[in-house]
């Protein structure tokens, strides 16, 4: 199964890029590579083989998202979020998540932010909120929003799309097509059992993927989405040097010292990234296959590769970038949406740069505030 979903979202690198303007101009991903994402698993690489997912494991997924994002980030980070997202399938009671998640076809997605306020009522809670980053919502069939029920309680709830309202709100630097736009509810009801409490809910059914904790694994997709956008920059940028001779060189920049430094630089900064990242959610999805609990350290250590990555990512691209010179700055060149792109993923939460403070309290032995590990 993980060959099959890498060997699909190989064989789907041409269509995403033929549709990647389009993903631009639109602000949201265009429906034929919706609907191939469909066909191929990719936005619920996480749904438990019980229900008939892929049940991908972590290395997989970012592999899947690293091919999809160096051909169009956006595709990339919504395949990210809904199949993150579908890792809570896990979670629910097996009558919810066999109605939402048994068809193939469905796509879950939304926004973790504790933005909602529930109030209990007959059967279940009304929740109210709205929520910024709703990425690839509007082709979700269930959307998921953070809610504080009125007894204190936080719960990630599931709602039918027809019971949300989107907001045209994404205009965004970078990530342009993933629909990252802010959604609302106003007095859905939620019937107890479609909503988990992320942390608290036990696993409903024995799978591995259950025991990864949900904001390493999201961590991990986003940090593999800033290494494809910098394999991508990379990429585009050695293809550039060979035609392209800059102003008052007789040389193309393919001869230039300074251009083959930073592709070097470059190419290091990527693939070292990539390595520490690998290595370290691997090893935390072999204590998770042998039965051990993934502890705060662990934890903290994936966390860091995935900061790492997303930095180091930001800076392979901006060497490339600098050095197509007046060529990057045309919206029509890729380098110029790689650098928009990755600077804009590296402003999410998961990878930010204050990571770093918290991991680096947990490595000295500080107290720390490791919700968000």
């Amino acid at each position: 199964m993980a060959t099959d979903l890498l060997d699909a979202a190989k064989g789907l690198t041409d269509l995403v890029r033929e549709h990647a303007d389009a993903a631009e101009q639109g602000r949201r991903l265009p429906e034929p590579v919706v609907q191939a994402f469909r066909d191929a698993d990719l936005f619920r690489m996480c749904v438990p083989s019980a229900y008939g997912g892929p049940e991908a494991d972590p290395m997989t997924m970012m592999a899947v998202i690293e091919v999809l994002s160096a051909a169009d980030a956006s595709a990339g980070w919504c395949a990210n979020i809904a199949s993150t997202t579908s890792s809570m399938a896990c979670f629910l009671p097996p009558e919810w998540a066999e109605e939402i998640y048994g068809d193939p076809r469905v796509c879950t997605g939304g926004a973790y932010a504790p933005n909602g306020r529930g109030e209990a009522v007959a059967g279940g809670h009304a929740v109210s909120g709205t929520w910024q980053w709703g990425s690839g919502t509007q082709h979700c069939q269930w959307v998921t929003g953070g809610t504080i029920f009125d007894n204190g309680e936080f719960h990630l709830v599931f709602v039918p799309v027809d019971d949300v309202e989107f907001l045209d709100t994404w205009y965004s630097s970078g990530l342009r097509g993933t629909g990252s736009l802010d959604f609302r509810m106003d007095h859905v009801v939620v019937p107890d059992g479609r909503s988990v409490q992320p942390g608290i809910t036990k696993p409903q059914i024995d799978a591995p993927i259950a025991h990864f904790p949900n904001f390493n694994l999201l961590a991990s997709g986003i940090a593999a989405a800033t290494l494809g956008i910098a394999r991508r920059a990379v990429d585009e940028l050695v293809a550039l040097a060979q035609g392209k001779t800059p102003l008052f060189s007789s040389r193309t920049l393919a001869k230039s010292s300074m251009a083959q430094v930073d592709v070097a630089r470059a190419e290091a900064t990527i693939g070292a990234a990539r390595a520490f990242l690998f290595d370290e959610v691997g090893r935390a999805w072999d204590r998770v296959l042998s039965g051990d609990r993934i502890d705060i350290p662990s934890r903290a250590r994936v966390r860091l590769a995935c900061t790492h990555a997303a930095a180091e990512s930001a800076k392979a691209v901006d060497l490339v970038y600098t050095q197509g010179g007046g060529s990057s700055v045309f919206s029509a060149n890729p380098l110029q949406r790689c650098l928009r792109d990755v600077h804009t993923a590296t402003q999410h939460l998961m990878v930010s740069p204050r990571m770093f403070e918290t991991v680096g309290k947990v490595l000295m032995g500080v107290e720390a505030d490791t919700t968000a590990l």
